[in-house]
């Protein structure tokens, strides 16, 4: 069984305090890459303290990349989730870098087998030297690359059934892909394995010249809520967690937005 997480929310350097005071935060998720194992920030131990679980998110391995991945960010991503006891570590189906250069995007993986192949193979190649379960997140995208032979569920659930990794929704990039790419969210929801979700990713975003774009830095829209309800239709997720990374609102409105997030999930 997942561990019940509840409701949560990214912890940032630039709203410690808020994550803090903020009242429902259930756990905490944390970019993996900036922070350093032997100097934890005191707001991060604290929330520790209090038992509040704090779950390394990493955004560098370029797991559907084509080049070996760097054992020292896993070694970094695997000595942080110990330093925290946490349940998971994340990061994304995706890769960031090839040909010796860093996209400094997370770009989506061509949804062939071949590419499958190679990102089932980088997995397999990590998951002995991860303390924890490995969840991997669905990315939201501006573009789709030719002659795909999967859809983006069916890729996820195979990829799943061929390394038992977690899942980790962002139903803000669903949205995102289903406004930008037609994708069909009720297929998606319906092809993934929904017994391995690890928890969820709720975020905000713009349209910007006819075109979705997840900021982390705008407020949630309904229909983003639309689609974690849709999800929540056919699962209890076992935690829900808030991302912002940019132009923080108020104290406020991140506690309203969390409360509307709770409100879904315990309908």
């Amino acid at each position: 069984m997942t561990e019940r997480l509840g409701v949560g929310i990214g912890w940032r350097p630039e709203i410690d305090l808020t994550v803090e005071r903020l009242p429902g935060v259930d756990f905490v998720e944390v970019v993996a890459e900036n922070l350093h194992v032997g100097h934890l920030p005191e707001s991060v131990l604290l929330l520790r303290e209090r038992g509040i679980p704090v779950l390394p998110h990493a955004v560098s391995l370029s797991l559907g990349g084509a080049d070996p991945v760097d054992p020292k960010r896993v070694a970094h991503l695997a000595a942080l989730a110990e330093a925290v006891d946490a349940p998971f570590v994340s990061d994304h189906v995706c890769f960031v870098r090839a040909g010796g250069l860093d996209s400094g995007h997370l770009m989506p993986v061509p949804r062939t087998r071949d590419a499958l192949d190679v990102l089932v193979a980088n997995v397999r190649s990590i998951q002995p030297d991860l303390p924890v379960p490995l969840a991997l997140e669905n990315v939201a995208a501006l573009l789709e690359w030719p002659d795909g032979e999967l859809s983006e569920g069916r890729f996820l659930a195979e990829l799943v059934e061929r390394t038992d990794i977690h899942l980790l929704v962002d139903v803000a990039n669903l949205y995102a892909n289903a406004r930008n790419l037609g994708t069909d969210v009720d297929r998606f929801l319906d092809e993934i394995p929904l017994e391995r979700l690890a928890y969820v990713h709720v975020a905000g975003g713009v349209e910007h010249n006819g075109l979705y774009h997840d900021t982390h830095a705008h407020a949630v829209l309904p229909e983003v809520l639309d689609v974690l309800a849709a999800l929540r239709d056919r699962v209890d997720p076992p935690g829900v967690l808030l991302e912002r990374d940019d132009d923080y609102p108020s104290d406020a409105e991140l506690a309203a937005e969390l409360a509307a997030i709770r409100a879904v999930v315990e309908r």
